[in-house]
């Protein structure tokens, strides 16, 4: 190379390391999807990390041609053009998450992500059993309904993977039936080893055609499945509606909440069991029983136990 090209290369590199300056404070910046260089220089300028003009010069004279990538980024204290374009290249984006637990209903999905000041929109109330409960990564600026299409793709693509390996003791005719028995089972059990077993059960009343009597069913047209805070009131229990499976047979017309892979799996793979009843034992689990008689002893050992424990008189 000609001399004069490398000392053009030097007086080039130390004017632009005398000019760019380094972020004086950690800063917090959103590269929107399909910004250029020129852009994300504006964005920076505009935040008071560094000129737009240093940014551009060091894209141009010394990085690599990787392009960069849209998202939230951190930048810290000290770092000079070249760190950020390094970083804006990388992809290593601030993570936010949004967490949907197991069994949460949509109307408290929505709460949620109306309630994230950092999401941007208004939304309806999502589906109920269309969202799949897992944490999710969003962005400083993203639309909530962005956020919950990425929560339902992730639930169409969980539920077709299930559907596929589904056994034939399945109770579910259609996806419906399935996120529906899921959502029922969800509420029914906090215990993961459990799940199977209390999808075996309704799975076996459904087959002789006895009413699920799940008391979830009852709470979700009073609340949309937010907790009662209270006792089921005999007038609950008797009311008809397209929910109740103490004054119905069959499954409600749709879920009461949103189900887990878990809880599907559990549907779609039910236990072989001969169970048809079972009573929580207070601490998230059950007591099974195959009839009548051993069920309703076993709920008079828990009434016991309970008065000893002065929860009840």
């Amino acid at each position: 190379m000609h001399p004069f090209r490398w000392l053009t290369i030097a007086i080039i590199a130390l004017s632009l390391a005398a000019c760019s300056g380094s972020a004086p404070n950690d800063t917090e910046v959103v590269i929107p999807p399909g910004a250029s260089i020129a852009k994300a220089g504006e964005i920076l300028e505009a935040k008071g990390v560094v000129s737009a003009s240093s940014f551009r010069n060091e894209a141009r004279f010394f990085g690599s041609d990787d392009p960069i990538k849209p998202g939230e980024y951190k930048i810290e204290k000290g770092m000079d053009a070249g760190d950020i374009l390094e970083l804006f290249q990388s992809g290593k984006t601030i993570q936010r998450l949004v967490m949907i637990p197991e069994g949460m209903p949509s109307i408290m999905v929505w709460e949620r992500l109306m309630a994230e000041p950092r999401l941007k929109g208004e939304i309806p109330v999502p589906a109920e059993g269309s969202i799949l409960p897992d944490s999710y990564a969003f962005t400083t600026g993203e639309s909530r309904a962005a956020v919950v299409k990425r929560m339902q793709t992730a639930m169409n693509k969980a539920f077709a993977e299930l559907w596929a390996k589904r056994s034939p003791r399945t109770a579910a005719k259609d996806r419906n039936e399935a996120i529906t028995l899921a959502s029922i089972v969800e509420k029914e059990t906090g215990v993961p080893s459990e799940r199977r077993t209390v999808a075996g059960v309704y799975t076996n009343r459904l087959a002789v055609g006895m009413r699920l009597q799940a008391d979830p069913t009852i709470i979700y047209p009073i609340t949309k499945g937010k907790p009662l805070g209270r006792r089921i009131l005999r007038s609950e229990i008797l009311a008809v509606n397209d929910y109740n499976t103490y004054s119905m047979t069959g499954l409600p017309k749709g879920p009461i909440a949103n189900p887990g892979k878990a809880s599907i799996a559990a549907v779609l793979d039910p236990e072989a069991n001969d169970y048809l009843f079972f009573v929580a034992k207070g601490d998230g689990g059950h007591i099974f029983a195959r009839t009548l008689s051993e069920h309703n002893a076993n709920v008079q050992k828990w009434y016991a136990l309970r008065r000893e424990r002065g929860e009840i008189e």
